[in-house]
């Protein structure tokens, strides 16, 4: 019997564990393996930013041809977005998941952290807001791209893809074939690297369980728990007020008419692969195809509310993990990257992982913290997913009333 990658991952997890309760600080022995596996997924971070943001942002550029539809959807999907990152942000702040530490075992994270991933927390605590606003355009495009400087990166995606829809199709149409096809190589490389992320999990978490001790491990449940709750009630209810108050129609109707979809979402944990269902429902509910094949194909590409609360919860939970305050400047700094992120991420496999190394990239967290949250990121994305594919499915009955009552 073939085995599944998560599958395969979460017995890699529970081996790790295993191990490290087991060896101690022995099992930090196999350590480099993990390191390699993140080296792998950090090595294909910013030309994957790169180029699939530039690809959406064009794509999404043919939007103005649909004019003010267009824009209302657009509009929507970044406000839902940045309300998901604000509500796992909130979440994550009043439950603190990565807290409870004993002092020991925090002062031992601490100086791990500072030898293997320096972290100037004066600038994480104290940061200047308009310096941030300023350094967001590179001077030197060559040294945002060596430096791994995210938010410089996707501004430049961002004002190319932008351009590519501004000049004639014919001189742009090559370079962006290039780009695809350039794209699909870096999704395979991908694809490798996730199938060493078993081994790399087992050895990363061997060597934390090894180092720390169990009660690391208490507090990956706390952050499951903070996922999945904040996850049900954003799709509960912030999708009842949205279907209720913008797009005339009762929240159980809603529900009860989009649940088809919702199981299929939930099961394959792909927005893309929903598509044909989703519309389905819609007609049945009564929602026209001139909204509903708008609004869901793009909602599959740039909108991720789900995947976003948990990017707001993770990274706040690793950053409490390693005993990093983050502070305004952060947690507003993982509002934008996540947001802007959103636009061309969600085709890529494993998405909100690969949007989640650059987020922490960007705000100065240790990556080896993610060891911990691959071990239940199966089922944390089929959760996630099934609230994309809700936010996707209210935007259609909320922009067709929109679009009636102009």
């Amino acid at each position: 019997m073939k085995i599944s990658l998560p599958t395969k991952i979460f017995i890699g997890l529970v081996i790790g564990i295993a191990i490290g309760l087991v060896f101690g600080q022995k099992a930090t022995v196999i350590e480099p393996i993990g390191t390699i596996f993140l080296r792998l997924i950090t090595l294909v971070v910013v030309p994957l930013v790169f180029v699939s943001l530039l690809l959406g942002t064009a794509g999404v550029g043919d939007i103005k041809k649909v004019g003010r539809m267009g824009l209302k959807t657009l509009g929507y999907f970044i406000f839902t977005t940045v309300l998901a990152i604000t509500v796992g942000l909130l979440l994550a702040n009043i439950a603190r998941p990565g807290s409870g530490l004993s002092s020991e075992v925090q002062a031992r994270i601490q100086k791990t952290t500072e030898a293997q991933s320096p972290v100037d927390l004066q600038k994480l605590q104290k940061p200047s807001t308009i310096q941030i606003l300023i350094d967001i355009i590179p001077t030197n495009p060559a040294r945002a791209f060596t430096e791994g400087n995210m938010l410089q990166i996707i501004f430049m995606a961002l004002l190319f893809g932008t351009v590519f829809t501004l000049i004639p199709r014919d001189k742009a149409q090559p370079i962006l074939i290039f780009l695809d096809g350039l794209n699909e190589a870096i999704i395979k490389i991908v694809h490798l690297a996730m199938k060493l992320a078993p081994y790399g999990v087992l050895a990363l978490i061997a060597s934390v369980t090894g180092k720390f001790g169990l009660s690391v491990l208490i507090t990956l449940f706390k952050y499951a728990a903070t996922v999945i709750g904040g996850l049900f009630l954003y799709a509960v209810a912030w999708n009842s007020l949205a279907v209720a108050s913008f797009g005339r129609m009762n929240p159980l109707a809603f529900f009860r008419g989009v649940r088809e979809a919702l199981l299929i979402a939930f099961s394959t944990s792909s927005s893309s692969a929903t598509l044909p269902v989703a519309i389905d429902c819609l007609d049945r509910m009564g929602i026209s195809r001139q909204y509903s094949s708008f609004v869901m194909p793009l909602g599959a590409t740039i909108n991720m509310d789900g995947t976003a609360l948990y990017q707001g919860v993770s990274a706040v939970f690793i950053a409490q993990i390693y005993g990093l305050s983050l502070g305004l400047g952060g947690q507003l700094m993982i509002v934008l990257m996540a947001t802007l992120a959103s636009i061309g991420a969600a085709g890529v496999p494993s998405a909100g992982i690969i949007t989640l190394v650059m987020v922490l990239k960007q705000i100065g967290v240790p990556l080896e913290g993610l060891a911990l949250i691959l071990g239940v990121e199966r089922f944390l994305d089929m959760c996630r997913t099934t609230v994309n594919v809700t936010g996707n499915l209210a935007c259609s009955v909320v922009i067709q009333q929109w679009e009636k009552g102009k």
